[in-house]
């Protein structure tokens, strides 16, 4: 639900507009939904027609807010919804803890190494063994700390010899 004064629970229609809200493919990883990645936070039907959804980004200043939000808003102006507001909520911050089990499947699955569930709580390790998705070895080496995006990684496995993207932790 968007802040306000008290949380209500959410309406059959909030939630039939929640649903297809996130279900708008990532930009960066259309393999996931909005909703499996976790960045959708919210949604709230204001009134006839009006509808404010919140996302909160994998990190501030990620560049794929702009088209998640104009994917989001093309979807529920296709449902009949005249009037969409989507605001950027940073706080709290997003973490790899919000993607779903389903999620972190369809990573391994597609062949990026999802994050561990409970990212780091404090100090970052230095190094942490990755599990290949393609073969299984935890044999991995780091080649790159970033990838196409900057919340992944560029690992190499030894013992299958494919390269991989591991979603860091954060």
């Amino acid at each position: 639900m968007v802040t306000g004064t008290t949380p209500t629970a959410p309406t059959a229609l909030e939630d039939e507009l929640r649903s297809l809200a996130g279900s708008v493919p990532d930009p960066e990883l259309p393999v996931l939904t909005l909703d499996e990645l976790g960045v959708l936070r919210g949604l709230q039907v204001l009134g006839p027609g009006r509808v404010q959804v919140e996302l909160t980004p994998t990190y501030t200043g990620c560049p794929a807010i702009e088209s998640m939000t104009a994917d989001i808003e093309r979807v529920l102006h296709q449902h009949g919804i005249p009037e969409v507001t989507v605001r950027t909520v940073l706080s709290p911050p997003w973490t790899t803890d919000a993607i779903s089990d389903e999620g972190r499947r369809k990573l391994e699955e597609f062949g990026i190494a999802p994050p561990r569930p409970g990212g780091p709580t404090g100090p970052v390790m230095v190094e942490l063994s990755v599990r290949c998705p393609h073969c299984g070895s935890t044999d991995t080496t780091l080649l790159s700390r970033f990838s196409s995006t900057a919340c992944k990684a560029l690992r190499r496995c030894e013992s299958c010899r494919e390269p991989f993207d591991h979603f860091k932790e954060l």
